[in-house]
């Protein structure tokens, strides 16, 4: 399978798997080797009637973005706040059309926005409203945008602004868009050289610094506690990928507990650039009507 191919089925396969596992902390999960799409027997699982191998909000939230790619041309965040919407109320996107699972800070942008405000200023831009609901879904923009770094970022945080309008959240998505590429593009030192271009690309500015340095951590260590905050999503991500392969990487970032689904996607989107999915996997996403348009897509650009 193509590497774009692989890393969208990543993203989905990594929220399907950690679905089961959400809100639990992680010394109320099974061990790394039993986390299967297929929790074990007599685990209480989040989302008990959610059939086994279904994306949740972070699944649906990124096809959304890359339908709206394919359909505009260009990132149209009104015509992308308005695929939303109907993700929220009618299950566009949704396995089966069933929305079972929204953020609180992205419930509320939506809300805004079916009220009939601009899209591009729904997020809402308090410091508590720095969720991962706009990370967990960027990934198919690295992969459809030819612009260079700058347009890659300011389209980065400019999809992040529909849900989640501050500018933490914005960084982090840039960063993550910038980390992606040259993940795809067999970088030695990925990660080290998207900070230096986020860098580069947004300029020096005292907000945007006292960001980078302080709370977004572009120098930190990989690792977290796959909790819920964006910042945490981010790192955890990273020092999930350093568990393995595809397989390894998708079982750390669920082990972390917690914010299980979201983790996973965040960071199994990366690793489906360079590394196989496992074909059980692969065979048990359910939703795959839904997603191999898009792929054909995405591969014709």
């Amino acid at each position: 399978m193509d590497t774009i191919s692989n890393a969208v089925l990543g993203l989905l396969i990594g929220d399907a798997l950690g679905v089961p596992y959400e809100f639990h902390p992680p010394e109320a999960l099974p061990p790394p080797e039993s986390i299967e799409m297929e929790p074990p027997a007599g685990f209480s699982r989040a989302h008990p009637s959610v059939l086994v191998g279904t994306w949740s909000d972070d699944g649906a939230q990124a096809l959304c973005l890359l339908a709206s790619l394919l359909h505009c041309g260009r990132l149209d965040v009104e015509d992308f706040g308005r695929r939303m919407v109907d993700w929220l109320d009618h299950g566009y996107c949704a396995v089966d059309g069933v929305v079972f699972d929204v953020g609180f800070t992205t419930s509320r942008a939506l809300s805004v926005i079916r009220g009939g405000a601009p899209a591009a200023t729904a997020g809402p831009t308090g410091e508590r409203d720095n969720g991962n609901g706009a990370l967990m879904r960027v990934l198919p923009l690295a992969l459809w945008h030819r612009g260079d770094d700058r347009a890659l970022v300011d389209d980065a945080m400019a999809q992040s602004r529909v849900t989640h309008g501050h500018l933490r959240s914005q960084l982090c998505c840039a960063v993550y868009c910038l980390w992606a590429r040259r993940v795809a593009a067999g970088h030695p030192a990925a990660w080290d050289d998207a900070k230096v271009a986020l860098r580069r690309a947004v300029g020096d500015t005292p907000e945007v610094n006292e960001e980078l340095d302080g709370p977004v951590g572009l120098d930190r260590a990989p690792g977290g506690g796959g909790t819920g905050y964006v910042v945490d999503c981010l790192h955890s991500a990273r020092g999930a990928l350093e568990a393995g392969d595809f397989e390894a990487v998708a079982r750390a970032a669920v082990a972390l507990g917690h914010d299980t689904d979201t983790t996973a996607a965040v960071a199994c989107g990366i690793a489906g650039l360079t590394r196989p999915i496992p074909e059980r996997w692969i065979h048990a996403l359910r939703g795959r009507e839904l997603v191999e348009p898009l792929l054909d897509g995405l591969r014709a650009r």
